[in-house]
């Protein structure tokens, strides 16, 4: 997931690029709004004079400057304090009302600092004293005043942004899945990694549930494509499977209940999932195993590591209607244990160029780690595909692991 901090770099960079690329334009436009001829004619010629090329527009009032904003949008608004329909902070709050997204510099007259001060505080950007300017700094001000409002609004777009993204991060945390184990004896480890940016939840689910009869059934599936869509039909897969296992429903019947939720609830006619589940029951040295378009997965002893392949049918929304998944059984001596996972463990590259770790490098890994505890074990296998990947950005894709052991 992207931290805050990157987050808060990413909006800062933007801000500071939106700056610089606004000073390439030759003519920042400024709103002069002020009642007194004299007073504008003055800073008409500042403008004249200032290094900063600016579009000025004179208007007389705040009745006015509300016409115009109505359908434009200056750089600034240069605003009078004494105004025949506003007068001091009024005017300001007023303007801001208006045009929330445009910076203010006030204009004040030669005792009237304190009020000046006081507009800053208001929501001002800055303001100037008449009678006081010289036209660099009238320039330097009213590009700072714009600089600020810029960095005001990528503050406002960030706080936004934090909290939405800890929203998204409570809500997503509260769909991972809990393994749901009612007796002893089963031991589980299980480990998700989302591919997707700023996110806990990729298009992979698992999920491990014991039923009153204390048979444990255990499920990993990935749903093709990546992105919330994918993410969201991940979770719906894994609660509607939940559903099913605790309801009684399993084999080829519990596949089709998925494939139809899937063909229903997918964005596109093209997605798909695959996914391996089995049943084991406490104590029994075998699993009875379901495999819809899935690769194999490991069969892990104290000393070796198996790669199985076990009969299987096409993947969920492949062919809507028309499949069958047989239930294979699956021999697991006392002592052994069984590996679920997804195909982003392996798919990663191993160099610059385009190998990938495969299946058979997935397998050498898990040989090399036979003999650690199961925790260790499958934290290897992650962090030693992730290193191997490193040098072309990791791991892309959704990974999915469980270690499950009931002998």
């Amino acid at each position: 997931m992207v931290t805050s901090q990157a987050r808060a770099a990413e909006l800062i960079r933007a801000a500071r690029v939106g700056a610089e690329a606004e000073w390439e334009r030759p003519e920042p436009s400024v709103l002069l709004v002020e009642d007194d001829p004299g007073d504008a004619l003055l800073v008409e010629e500042l403008v004249a004079d200032s290094a900063l090329k600016i579009r000025l527009r004179w208007v007389r009032s705040l009745t006015e400057a509300a016409e115009v904003l109505a359908t434009e949008t200056p750089d600034c608004v240069l605003l009078d304090l004494h105004l025949s329909d506003a007068r001091g902070l009024e005017a300001v709050s007023l303007l801001r009302a208006r045009a929330e997204q445009v910076a203010i510099v006030v204009l004040t007259g030669l005792a009237e600092e304190e009020t000046g001060l006081a507009a800053v505080a208001a929501g001002a950007q800055d303001y100037l004293v008449k009678g006081r300017v010289e036209p660099e700094l009238f320039g330097r001000a009213v590009r700072y005043a714009i600089q600020r409002k810029q960095a005001e609004q990528a503050a406002v777009a960030l706080q936004a942004s934090q909290m939405q993204a800890q929203e998204n991060a409570r809500l997503e945390r509260g769909l991972l899945p809990r393994p749901l184990l009612r007796g002893e004896g089963v031991h589980v480890v299980a480990r998700y990694r989302p591919g997707r940016a700023q996110a806990l939840l990729g298009g992979d689910f698992y999920d491990i549930v014991q039923d009153s009869d204390g048979t444990v059934h255990a499920i990993v599936g990935d749903v093709s494509g990546h992105g919330p869509d994918e993410a969201a039909l991940g979770v719906a897969l894994r609660i509607a499977w939940r559903t099913l296992v605790l309801s009684g429903v399993a084999g080829s019947e519990q596949m089709s209940r998925l494939e139809e939720l899937l063909v229903a609830e997918r964005a596109r006619e093209e997605v798909f999932a695959t996914l391996v589940s089995l049943a084991v029951v406490p104590g029994e040295q075998r699993a009875h195993v379901v495999r819809a378009g899935h690769h194999g997965l490991l069969r892990r002893g104290r000393e070796h590591v198996e790669w199985i392949e076990v009969p299987g049918g096409p993947a969920l929304g492949m062919l809507p209607g028309g499949a069958t998944w047989p239930i294979a059984e699956l021999p697991v001596p006392k002592g052994d244990s069984v590996v679920l996972f997804t195909d982003g463990l392996f798919e990663g590259h191993v160099s610059r160029g385009p190998q990938r770790l495969g299946e058979e490098g997935l397998l050498a890994l898990a040989r090399s780690a036979a003999g650690l505890p199961p925790e260790a074990f499958v934290d290897r296998l992650i962090g030693k595909a992730e290193e191997l990947a490193e040098e072309q950005g990791g791991l892309a894709d959704d990974v999915a692991v469980v270690h499950l052991s009931w002998n």
